[in-house]
């Protein structure tokens, strides 16, 4: 075994304001390798890469680089060292070309005098040698998510890193892009590059890694080789208990009466093309304490399906009818009224106001029911709110006061899906409901679901990942490029059959 380490952490300790984030946590990478770090949302991950990173400074521990103790004081210093980090929001400026964003702050030439050929060749040459065919002159807001994130790879590889860190890579790509990007993390590997392969899907660390470390609760709980470990075992190091100890549905609350209905929904146009079929004839029922799955490949108009029954969008014909009754959404504020709640597929970007305390974000849609004396919140009733879904919905932090941005993204998940229930919707949209957060907390949502089911709310649930499809869903239909392919009960359905009704067009099957 090669015991020369590229990178050791020793007894890492960091602390917060009412957190201890890491303690005595230790950490190494041994050249050309894939190292993969896994554990619960709130593990410490995030808190010991951002210290390798020169973010964070640690209270106490050592560093040590290529068998140098080194003190990383910045994110310039351990890029200078020979350390990438690309995180799961991208550092792309959009209007600008991949060439320029690969080498920003580091454009070739003469004085104030850019060398365009110079620049287009030399990330010509970087990208050659990732294997991928992306033109340096093309504008990266015209990439998919996987060829931006290409785009970090290579710009990370021009400053001849020594160890890329890869926050969540895998989280908003295909299967085929995920092949894609283990085959070049294999080839960079092959190269003698280090990888430390951060993720939430223990089955492609499983795959990728050549050994997986595992925290909790801001402790080491042990670093194993890959091929002396199993699934389980790891799942059980990060959660303390075993896979068949987490949440799996296997009742159903669906009743007979209807909550929502749509009819023959469609929307042309996109801002690509304002002659795209986006949604084409989508017809479905929901029924009150039903789960209804939706799947589809990316690009398949889950989202944009949600969206336009929410009103973010306005559909271009169709019905949608609550209780049986034909209703005119036009605003998220008339599906409000409705009694919809949506929780989206980007909590960051579109559900949570990140700088603001858990107070703000949980209440901010219930204000109405907490005012008192005409136009004052009543601070008790929110403070009474806010302990009540804390302790239903199991939520970790430290107090009302405490900012969103500082809680686990399975503790940031459930404060959105606590704003919707503080309104007591008949109709819960759920958009990618467990993406990026751990197994534990994974399981958490899933039960909550299944409780708020119990409780009678149809559920609408929208997810990439089939398993969890499958699992959760009383019946599921399947879309293909913004066309309903199929709609199958939970014990009917296989990953096969999704799969095969998601990638190939064909007509409708019923099962209602």
């Amino acid at each position: 075994m090669n015991d020369h380490f590229l990178l050791r952490m020793i007894d890492i300790h960091k602390a917060f304001p009412g957190v201890k984030a890491l303690d005595g946590v230790s950490f190494d990478v041994r050249p050309g390798e894939i190292h993969g770090l896994v554990g619960e949302n709130g593990a410490g991950k995030s808190t010991l890469i951002k210290i390798l990173s020169g973010a964070y400074q640690p209270d106490s521990g050592v560093i040590e680089w290529e068998g140098q103790r080194v003190h990383i004081t910045g994110p310039l210093h351990a890029q200078r060292l020979g350390i990438a980090t690309i995180y799961q929001e991208f550092n792309l400026i959009p209007p600008l070309t991949i060439a320029e964003n690969v080498f920003i702050g580091r454009e070739p030439g003469r004085g104030a005098f850019l060398s365009w050929p110079t620049l287009y060749r030399q990330t010509r040459a970087v990208i050659d040698r990732l294997g991928i065919d992306l033109d340096p002159r093309r504008i990266v807001r015209t990439l998919s998510v996987a060829e931006q994130q290409m785009v970090e790879v290579a710009r990370a590889l021009s400053m001849k890193s020594r160890l890329i860190v890869m926050d969540e890579p895998t989280a908003t790509l295909t299967e085929n892009e995920v092949g894609q990007l283990m085959s070049i993390m294999r080839e960079l590997k092959a190269q003698g590059l280090s990888i430390i392969f951060i993720s939430h899907h223990i089955e492609e660390a499983l795959q990728i890694c050549d050994r997986i470390t595992v925290l909790r609760d801001g402790r080491l709980v042990g670093t194993r080789a890959i091929n002396e470990v199993t699934l389980d075992e790891i799942i059980r190091m990060m959660v303390g208990r075993s896979m068949s100890e987490l949440f799996r549905r296997s009742t159903t609350y669906a009743t007979d009466e209807v909550a929502l209905r749509v009819r023959n929904l469609s929307r042309s146009g996109n801002a690509r093309d304002p002659n795209a079929i986006v949604l084409h004839n989508i017809n479905f029922e929901v029924r009150r304490g039903e789960i209804l799955g939706i799947a589809g490949l990316v690009g398949a108009g889950r989202t944009e399906l949600a969206r336009a029954i929410f009103g973010v969008d306005r559909f271009s014909s169709g019905q949608i009818e609550i209780d049986g009754r034909p209703v005119k959404i036009r605003s998220p504020r008339d599906a409000i009224r409705y009694g919809l709640g949506l929780v989206p597929e980007d909590r960051k970007q579109q559900a949570l106001f990140l700088r603001l305390a858990v107070r703000t974000n949980m209440s901010l849609a219930a204000l109405g029911r907490l005012v008192r004396f005409v136009d004052f919140v009543s601070a008790r009733a929110e403070n009474e709110l806010i302990e009540s879904y804390r302790k239903a919905l199991n939520i970790h932090m430290t107090g009302p006061e405490q900012r969103v941005a500082n809680l686990s993204g399975g503790n940031q998940q459930k404060i959105v899906i606590a704003r919707w229930l503080a309104l007591k919707p008949k109709v819960l949209i759920v958009d990618e409901p467990t993406r990026g957060i751990d197994v534990a907390a994974k399981a958490e949502v899933h039960q909550l679901l299944d409780e708020l089911a119990r409780q009678g709310i149809a559920i609408i649930m929208i997810s990439s990942e089939l398993p969890e499809i499958l699992s959760m869903s009383d019946r599921i239909i399947t879309l293909r490029e913004g066309r309903q392919t199929g709609e199958f009960l939970r014990e009917e359905a296989t990953e096969e059959t999704l799969m095969h009704a998601m990638a190939l067009e064909q007509t409708p099957v019923s099962v209602a």
